[in-house]
């Protein structure tokens, strides 16, 4: 039975995770590690019980450990971490690529790997990270990704008892191979975040700090523009894990892009809108 989880990293996914919990009306103590700052806000906001600063300290005693932060944190925290775990201890992420940690996840655990580690991915965020803005409904709807590793029993034993935290949090847990998971992160995240680093990079560039932009700017510029606020503290991780897959998913657009270019005055316009339009009808 789980009775203590701790979460390495209580900034915003972390820090909702665990107020998640709490709302849940779980009962299991939550141990926080992070910066003392962090700690001290995230006792304050009663995200955690207890926490600590030295991720070996934090560990003691909990039956899952999940790591919540940037990718590579969480590939050297893994390879720190894994000899003191607790022998029947489940090590999980919440990282946003997942090749490089399954792949880390075999060379520590070896045979035991289905058992000691579960890959993780909450498709949920915000723009602006931190535990002042963790939010105990921000997993409500969202998808878990978590990608299996082999043989891995996902409905039994310590995973399953986690997963089903997992739901009490408000989400819902979804199963994909860790390939075809960045392949499909790439176009729908990744892709995205880039987007809107261009375009608001491109805005600044253009325009720098005219005073009408704003002013003037419609809902459409602002919902584009909105994650272009994501810390690249953040982001440099997931896009060096993933780039040969963001690159191709960038090269893809940058040649619709250009075709979009060519037939601004022609009958192909139409047939792109007509394209996209029929995404929201799938």
């Amino acid at each position: 039975m789980i009775k203590q989880i701790t979460i390495v990293g209580t900034g915003l996914i972390g820090g909702s995770f665990a107020l998640a919990l709490k709302r849940s009306g779980w009962v299991g103590r939550i141990v926080g590690c992070d910066r003392e700052a962090v700690l001290r806000q995230a006792k304050r906001r009663r995200a955690i019980d207890a926490g600590a600063s030295d991720p070996g300290r934090a560990i003691a005693g909990s039956q899952v450990v999940v790591l919540a932060t940037p990718i590579f944190g969480i590939l050297d925290l893994m390879g720190r971490l894994a000899p003191a775990l607790e022998p029947d201890a489940l090590l999980t992420d919440v990282g946003s690529t997942k090749r490089a940690i399954v792949t880390r996840a075999h060379a520590l655990f070896g045979a035991a790997a289905a058992r000691r580690f579960l890959p993780g991915h909450p498709m949920a965020g915000k723009e602006l990270g931190g535990i002042a803005n963790a939010d105990a409904r921000l997993f409500e709807g969202a998808a878990w990704t978590v990608t299996p590793l082999p043989r891995q029993r996902l409905g039994s034993g310590r995973i399953g008892e986690y997963l089903g935290l997992v739901k009490r949090a408000g989400a819902h847990v979804v199963e994909m191979d860790a390939a075809r998971h960045d392949r499909l992160m790439a176009w729908l995240s990744h892709l995205p975040q880039m987007l809107a680093v261009a375009l608001g990079a491109s805005l600044v560039e253009e325009f720098g700090g005219a005073r009408d932009l704003r002013r003037v700017s419609g809902r459409q510029v602002r919902e584009m523009t909105r994650t272009a606020a994501s810390p690249y503290s953040v982001w440099r991780d997931i896009v060096w894990t993933n780039a040969d897959h963001l690159s191709e998913a960038l090269h893809r657009l940058e040649q619709r892009l250009g075709h979009l270019r060519e037939n601004l005055k022609s009958p192909a316009l139409r047939e792109e809108f007509a394209r996209a339009n029929s995404l929201g009808k799938r």
